[in-house]
């Protein structure tokens, strides 16, 4: 168990650096202004400089990419909110000075040992087909890449999980080798040292390789990783939260050895509930949820299915899933591990949770009442915060389905999203859990039909309780046994930035 530092439970927002007004300044202009009061925490996606990936393939953790801003901006943000950062812990860009060295040099180069060479896992270096075949596959024809090292001329196999079959901007690291540890512990030193106060470690169920396995969150090896890595950061005042798409029993075994985690399985689960109508299981899994979690609607990427929901609904649930996705303009990220045996092959759903629930009001504003009203962190998406549709035009600008669900705003677009009448709902319920002593006491939830569910927290100075109907598709709150309504803002009433506002 480690002994990390806590994190506030009040809600965070998820962002791009550049995606609310077009880089941190502004960002931080406008949790100051319009967003003052909403969130204690902030999760900034990777504003690295970095190959490829939007910000996922880093060249370095030293600098922050200028077109975003610097690390003044960041701290300025840091200053009244907890800073989230990711560290991709599985690899870092083929652009990086340390995997430059190594293709400069090859074995000669003294960042050599920091990459995965194939008979660090397999002596002969040569996978089996058998042992391919196991393998949890993010790109067709294996996780490997040949590089030429220019010294030498020769060739080397290394593993690169992302990417394509024929290329790769990231490479992975051997994280058990001592010269890679030592890169890691000054990655967290600089990030710990310009105030960030939560590490989210990108992309952590691939960093063990192992032959005969799936080398995916390989155990007992990746609780021992994961122990060393969250003692050096809880030495330098972080916490880490592991980020891993996998069964939701993974995300149980994280919790007993003392890790956050995340629900990936509320998304999905929120949006069949809507669809069915049956809200047995979405009562079940929220009384069972544990503190130590994230949770989430939506993210960068897209809606969470396999292998997430597996043991949560059925394939032909998934599948229904994803083709009401479809139906809403959604796109679909595929998986390629052959794992997927009963061929449902749906890695992700790309869509906004505002289009997935067809653009409606009453059950988008339940649905994050019920986001709210989880245990744990929760985590508000730039798009889920200003009820954003699908931006079909930046998937055929960028060729990257995810693009549906990244659309970049400027001032003047979030200033007038967030007059809308559904966002300043929104925007009251993340201030009623930043506010209401119920969530500081106990929650439970049950379904006392099969169409509703509800939740309560209960405090001795005050107890909430949130009813959802899922046939009418609407919800209600009620505050210490009086009934309160999901909006306290009318046209005319709330006093909103004009657009002359100017960070």
């Amino acid at each position: 168990m480690i002994d990390a530092p806590s994190i506030d439970p009040r809600p965070q927002l998820l962002t791009y650096p550049d995606s609310l007004g077009g880089d941190l300044r502004t960002l931080a202009s406008l949790l100051e202004g319009p967003f003052s009061g909403l969130f204690h925490g902030v999760h900034v996606l990777p504003p690295f400089p970095s190959s490829g990936d939007r910000g996922f393939a880093p060249v370095t953790y030293e600098r922050v990419d200028p077109r975003f801003g610097t690390w003044a901006d960041l701290e300025q943000i840091a200053a009244d909110h907890d800073l989230l950062l990711d560290v991709m812990i599985n690899h870092i860009s083929r652009e990086s000075p340390e995997f430059r060295d190594f293709q400069r040099l090859g074995r000669k180069s003294r960042f050599a040992d920091v990459f995965l060479t194939l008979e660090k896992v397999w002596p002969d270096g040569t996978p089996s087909d058998n042992d391919v075949k196991r393998l949890f596959l993010r790109k067709p024809g294996g996780p490997f890449s040949t590089v030429t090292i220019e010294a030498t001329d020769e060739r080397e196999r290394i593993w690169t999980t992302f990417g394509t079959a024929d290329w790769s901007e990231q490479v992975d690291l051997d994280v058990t080798a001592p010269a890679t540890r030592e890169l890691i512990a000054g990655w967290l030193r600089s990030l710990a040292s310009h105030r960030v106060r939560i590490v989210r470690l990108d992309a952590l169920g691939y960093v063990i390789k192992k032959a005969g396995t799936t080398s995916f969150m390989v155990e007992p090896e990746i609780y021992e990783f994961m122990s060393w890595v969250g003692g050096v950061a809880a030495t330098m005042g972080l916490v880490v939260l592991p980020e891993v798409h996998d069964v939701y029993a993974t995300h149980t075994r994280l919790s007993e050895h003392g890790h956050w985690t995340y629900d990936f399985v509320l998304p999905g689960l929120v949006l069949q509930t809507f669809a069915t109508g049956n809200a047995q299981r979405l009562a079940a899994h929220l009384d069972a949820s544990p503190a130590r979690q994230f949770t989430t609607l939506d993210c960068h990427d897209g809606i969470p299915v396999r292998p997430d929901l597996d043991g949560i609904l059925t394939s032909s649930e998934m599948v229904d899933l994803a083709d009401r996705a479809l139906a809403a303009g959604a796109n679909v990220n595929r998986l390629v591990s052959e794992a997927a045996s009963d061929r449902v092959d749906v890695h992700q759903v790309n869509c906004t949770y505002y289009s997935a629930l067809a653009c409606d009001d009453e059950r988008y504003v339940a649905a994050r009442a019920i986001q709210l009203f989880a245990r744990g962190v929760p985590q508000i998406y730039y798009i889920g915060l200003l009820a954003g549709e699908n931006d079909e035009a930046a998937v055929r600008r960028t060729g990257d389905g995810r693009a549906i669900n990244r659309h970049d705003y400027s001032l003047d677009e979030v200033l007038d999203a967030f007059r809308r009448p559904v966002v300043q709902r929104i925007a009251d319920l993340i201030r009623l859990r930043n506010s209401h002593p119920a969530f500081e006491g106990d929650m439970c939830a049950e379904a006392p039909s099969d169409g509703a569910i509800s939740v309560r927290w209960q405090h001795p100075e005050g107890e909430l309780v949130l009813d959802v109907d899922f046939a009418a598709g609407q919800a209600d709150l009620t505050d210490g046994g009086r009934r309160r309504e999901i909006a306290t803002w009318r046209p005319g009433e709330a006093e909103l930035p004009e657009q002359r506002f100017e960070p």
